[in-house]
């Protein structure tokens, strides 16, 4: 779809226009509607292999993870001056996949070291400063959605009990202890003990994981269990917050799950009537937590 000019893209107030690059997941969707609604003109670009359909109500163009070469060029034909890095990513691109600006191409060989060892986290740091050589400032989504954040205590009707303060203590010091090691932001406790924690392969994964140990009995049919997600101690929160939605919610319910705890302010709540609706209706929790405060 082509784009407007860039005189009548940006906002009522006189800003570039915003762009988003969007990975998988509806969270894009969500950033973009949302960002719509306070007067933004999103310009969508969608990442080969990773982005969903249904763009065709903005003006949007695919290209590859590590195209920063026409990423640059389509900033400045947009006149895009922030931009959003928002959805999932399932693949590091490859070395042939790394296209540069020359502004960027001093850079390479420090990209290819990264993206061969680094963490997620490095790699998302990488990806934003290259981003910004290009010529625009990156935003985090809440900058441009914070109703999406969640809030401190009970996102519902459902509290945890004592038991489930338990599990939620004992997840949050795991969950801190792998993000601090640049390797995900999830953990999963039940009966006081820390049953699973989130590698590459994600929440959902992690969670079928532990609904593979309960059926083989290796983890406590009687006891329920929660789920913590955490941003990383050292992460950029312009990218990667944690999220939840109706999804993880009927995640955690099919494991057998208590609830779900997730850092307040630093964590969304997707589709938050819908995730809000199911788990009362199942009698889940979900809960915010603030990281400062120790939890009981």
């Amino acid at each position: 779809m082509p784009g407007q000019s860039p005189e009548s893209a940006g906002n009522r107030e006189g800003r570039g226009r915003l762009a988003i690059i969007a990975g998988g997941g509806r969270l894009p969707h969500h950033v973009a509607d949302a960002a719509r609604a306070h007067g933004e003109n999103p310009f969508i670009i969608t990442l080969t292999g990773e982005a969903g359909d249904g763009w065709g109500g903005y003006d949007s163009r695919t290209l590859g993870i590590g195209n920063f070469r026409d990423i640059s060029a389509t900033f400045r034909n947009e006149g895009i001056d922030r931009v959003v890095l928002s959805g999932g990513v399932q693949r590091r691109p490859e070395w042939r996949d790394i296209r540069p600006t020359l502004k960027t191409l001093s850079r390479v060989p420090a990209v290819l070291k990264t993206l061969i060892s680094g963490g997620d986290d490095a790699v998302l740091k990488m990806a934003i400063a290259l981003i910004e050589a290009s010529g625009a400032r990156v935003i985090g989504v809440q900058d441009i959605v914070p109703e999406l954040l969640a809030e401190i205590g009970p996102i519902g009707r459902i509290s945890p009990d004592d038991d489930d303060q338990r599990d939620i203590a004992v997840a949050t010091a795991a969950a801190n202890a792998l993000g601090t090691l640049d390797v995900g932001q999830g953990a999963i406790a039940v009966g006081g003990r820390v049953v699973a924690l989130e590698g590459p392969e994600g929440t959902d994964a992690m969670i079928a994981r532990v609904a593979g140990l309960r059926r083989d009995g290796r983890i406590s049919q009687r006891r329920r269990g929660v789920l913590v997600k955490l941003c990383k101690p050292q992460q950029d929160l312009r990218a990667d917050l944690p999220s939840i939605g109706p999804s993880t919610v009927e995640s955690a319910l099919a494991t057998g799950l208590a609830g779900i705890a997730v850092e307040a302010g630093r964590a969304l709540v997707l589709e938050r009537a819908a995730t809000i609706e199911l788990a009362d209706r199942s009698g889940l929790f979900v809960t915010g937590l603030d990281r400062a405060l120790p939890v009981s």
